[in-house]
């Protein structure tokens, strides 16, 4: 499903995990849902949010605006990214490396609902050490918010697009 958000993008989500959680009290447990969702535009956009609810829907849509509180650009090299890159995040530790047109998304699921939403069409990834989905969403988001285009290393580094390329 799409949504329009406050800039004017058009983003769409996808529920990564859906969690039941217990409290015990005297009466008994109190059960409560969390969801996790990430949002992207398809064209580079992303963001995830965790809502948390006593109803399943009320918790997506509550993951849904944290998602869109906190979005992110970041930077694709035509179906791919750029360069190799792990990301971390606590136990979670993401490898994501570029692949040759073609080649499709080959990712698990919390890394594969990312990479989806962000329109990354050519990707090779590889979920190591922990496999708890909201290590591994965060992990996917600090690599892929790390990676650096071309333009963007040879502005700082004060060289030409061709020097750094090689």
């Amino acid at each position: 499903m799409a949504l329009i958000d406050a800039a004017g993008l058009e983003l769409t989500e996808k529920v990564v995990a859906i969690n039941r959680v217990s409290k015990t009290v005297k009466g008994g447990r109190i059960m409560k849902f969390s969801a996790l969702v990430v949002v992207g535009d398809g064209n580079g956009t992303i963001g995830f949010g965790l809502g948390k609810s006593g109803e399943v829907p009320d918790a997506i849509r509550k993951g849904i605006e944290d998602a869109k509180k906190n979005l992110i650009k970041i930077s694709l090299k035509g179906t791919t990214i750029p360069h190799e890159i792990v990301g971390k995040f606590g136990a979670g530790e993401v490898l994501l490396m570029p692949a040759a047109p073609g080649t499709g998304v080959i990712a698990g699921g919390p890394v594969r609902a990312v990479v989806e939403v962000a329109g990354i069409k050519d990707i090779r990834t590889k979920s190591l050490r922990s496999n708890n989905p909201s290590n591994v969403v965060r992990a996917t988001f600090n690599g892929l918010a790390s990676v650096r285009s071309a333009e963007e290393v040879a502005a700082k580094r004060g060289k030409t697009i061709k020097e750094i390329l090689g």
